[in-house]
């Protein structure tokens, strides 16, 4: 029987650092990440992808404003905003993942489903938002478009620019869950959860909120939702560490929920860098999974490769 995993694709699987995130550049690298991945399914499994959208939800953010500024458009919301980077996200993967199937002769379909993902209108997160998403601004745009808009800005912590923040709530339910699980099993590579999931609450009915969901726990959840057998999480280092670019510096190979747990206490994983992804690999493990695997792309297809985290 084919084994079932869910692969949480990091950042530099679509942007690398120093890059402009032109189509080519996109293209090229979600290419090559889709090109590892094969190691997976020439070892017969069935994968799930999910992944991030930071740049591209930034970008689109910034085509909107510059709509209204020209040509006074309405900008989006934010469920809308992320709902265009799940398509063009989407099909960027569907178009790697085609083009190494027909070098690979490999004979499987790859398909992205627009993904819903319900969270709590009442999550304490939306009494205090703190991602920063889209355009940097003055201090005076940014409080001109807070009474306008009646959006949150803040700070930038290593500028004098502002950015809009909004909550970023825990997930709770994916929508088409079961759907994305029949498909994996019948051999289709699904994309899902893109940037997280488009956030909505339920309330007499459906409705979008502002906030963007961590990418990696929606991943995590859509993995415990189907059953999936492992967790990969995608970055641009080999392995996590232990006092990473400092003395005494350490590479860790299988660690416990226990150990990852101390270590996380111990403030060795940085928020917003490698914490979020450990905190999404023990929501795995602790809710039935057998393994999570932190890792870059081109270590897939070695039994030994990346950082596991276990029971």
């Amino acid at each position: 029987m084919k084994k079932l995993a869910v692969i949480a694709f990091g950042g530099n699987a679509l942007l690398r650092s120093g890059q402009k995130g032109t189509y080519k550049e996109q293209i090229k690298n979600v290419t090559e990440t889709c090109d590892s991945l094969t190691n997976l399914l020439k070892q017969d499994y069935n994968i799930v992808i999910g992944h991030g959208n930071g740049p591209q939800v930034g970008n689109v953010m910034l085509q909107h404003e510059a709509g209204k500024k020209k040509f006074d458009i309405e900008a989006m919301p934010m469920d809308f905003c992320v709902a265009e980077t799940q398509g063009s996200i989407g099909y960027l993967i569907e178009l790697g993942f085609r083009n190494v199937f027909a070098r690979e002769n490999i004979k499987r379909n790859v398909l992205t489903l627009l993904t819903q993902v319900v969270v709590d209108k009442n999550d304490p997160a939306f009494q205090n938002p703190v991602k920063p998403v889209g355009p940097y601004y003055s201090k005076e745009e940014a409080e001109a478009f807070a009474k306008e808009t009646g959006a949150t800005y803040a700070k930038d912590s290593k500028s004098d620019k502002y950015r809009k923040v909004v909550a970023s709530p825990k997930p709770l339910k994916i929508n088409n869950i079961q759907l994305v699980k029949e498909l994996a099993l019948e051999g289709n590579v699904v994309v899902t959860v893109g940037g997280g999931g488009i956030p909505v609450i339920e309330e007499n009915g459906i409705m979008g909120v502002e906030a963007v969901i961590d990418k990696d726990l929606a991943s995590a959840l859509t993995a415990v939702e189907i059953g999936a057998d492992e967790f990969y999480i995608l970055t641009d280092v080999p392995k996590i560490y232990i006092n990473f670019r400092k003395p005494g510096e350490l590479a860790l190979d299988v660690i416990t929920i226990k150990e990852a747990e101390e270590y996380l206490a111990q403030g060795h994983f940085a928020e917003g860098s490698m914490a979020p992804k450990v905190r999404a690999a023990l929501h795995f493990v602790k809710n039935g999974g057998k393994e999570c695997i932190i890792t870059e792309a081109g270590q897939l297809g070695n039994s030994k490769c990346g950082t596991r985290i276990v029971w």
